[in-house]
């Protein structure tokens, strides 16, 4: 992306003053504050030992496996997913391990559960961040639960139904689970456990659920959005990097790379924008309907990428009258286009190469078995409820 960017400045594609212009600062500040707070969950253990808390109520692979889905499904609404595809990988390498459960069901199961969850809110993913920003959504979180939550939900239920016919084996009748005493990771080893650090996080979460309430509650009575998104993610990052002593070795490890895309592709997408070459479909008419929409990003998302994708599609779909149900559609499809294969979304990737790191692994294949059913029936799912409302 960022080779992409350097080109089209070089090249004289786009002014650099045009491509100064085209990278979002609320964008940025909001994925720059959710980058420390999710760091900060991850280097305190504080989201590990959660999910270990989570697994101990457990006590069959059914218990195990619906676990996983709306746990992650849940945090992935309120972080971004990719920090989970990092945490979430050793963790459930680790249940795996202790429970004698398929490391790759439980792999394919927090794929698709931080994939599908990550649909329900504005701030799940950076696709759906773009259109909450972008896309003139005056109350994103009231807009993203009443069109996403309901459709999301039974999505979830409806991955716990593929994967239990996919791995039908592992859910064999009176089969309990085991629990050890003591919270460990895939390696047999405790995690580090980092108690100020961990009350700051979980003090940035509260932070993020209160701003978020007061949002809905100024939306319900018609005062649209109280507080920016950016300001938001910005207020909860500001605990750990004002009262951490680990502050820099947290701001050091957040994810830059992901930074540096965003800014790339906000200059690359503006830039191919400006060549007119996608605003013929809007002419042609028939790509901004609901069901093309959700078909158009689930497939598109496959080569240039879902984040990508919305940056080329919003302002099109905008053009076209940018209407709620439009809108939701292309953060649905976008979203969804990352359980149809690994190459749809890039927690997959992580996911994939950290547990290749262990010792494990799911190929090509065995992720599309699923992951195509999978999406096929999801989306359904979303095109009759957005058709619904």
């Amino acid at each position: 992306m960022l080779g992409g960017a350097v080109a089209v400045l070089a090249t004289g594609q786009i002014a650099p003053v045009d491509a100064a212009k085209a990278v979002d600062p609320d964008v940025m500040l909001f994925l720059f504050g959710m980058f420390v707070v999710g760091e900060a969950l991850v280097a305190s253990g504080y989201l590990f030992t959660v999910g270990d808390r989570i697994f101990r109520l457990t006590k069959t692979p059914d218990q195990v496996v619906l676990a996983v889905l709306f746990g992650a499904g849940f945090l992935s609404a309120l972080l971004m997913n990719d920090t989970l595809a990092i945490i979430g990988t050793p963790l459930v390498l680790g249940i795996a391990a202790r429970s004698r459960i398929s490391p790759k069901l439980l792999l394919l199961t927090l794929a698709v559960a931080i994939t599908t969850g990550s649909l329900a809110s504005p701030v799940g993913n950076p696709q759906n961040l773009l259109v909450a920003v972008n896309g003139g959504i005056p109350s994103p979180f009231v807009t993203f639960g009443t069109y996403l939550l309901v459709p999301t939900l039974i999505s979830l239920l409806v991955a716990y139904l593929v994967l239990r016919i996919a791995y039908r084996g592992e859910f064999q009748p009176g089969r309990s689970v085991d629990r050890p005493a003591d919270p460990v990771d895939s390696a047999g080893e405790p995690p580090a456990f980092d108690r100020h650090l961990a009350l700051l996080a979980k003090s940035s979460i509260a932070i993020i659920v209160l701003l978020a309430g007061v949002n809905i509650a100024a939306s319900a009575m018609g005062d649209g959005m109280a507080v920016p998104l950016p300001l938001i993610a910005l207020a909860a990052a500001l605990p750990v990097l004002l009262l951490s002593p680990r502050r820099f070795a947290i701001l050091r490890t957040i994810d830059w790379p992901t930074l540096v895309f965003f800014t790339a592709m906000f200059v690359l997408m503006e830039s191919v924008w400006q060549t007119g070459f996608f605003q013929q479909f809007v002419s042609a008419g028939g790509l901004t309907t609901v069901p093309a929409l959700l078909a158009t990003s689930v497939l598109l998302s496959q080569f240039i990428s879902n984040v990508p994708f919305v940056a080329l599609f919003l302002p099109m779909v905008l053009q076209a009258g940018g209407r709620p149900d439009q809108l939701m559609a292309l953060a649905a499809g976008s979203t969804l286009a990352g359980n149809l294969t690994i190459l749809g979304a890039a927690s997959n990737v992580i996911i994939v190469q950290n547990a290749e790191k262990q010792g494990e692994t799911l190929t090509f294949y065995e992720f599309a078995r699923v992951g195509v059913p999978l999406t096929l029936l999801q989306m359904a799912v979303y095109w009759v409820f957005l058709g619904l409302l």
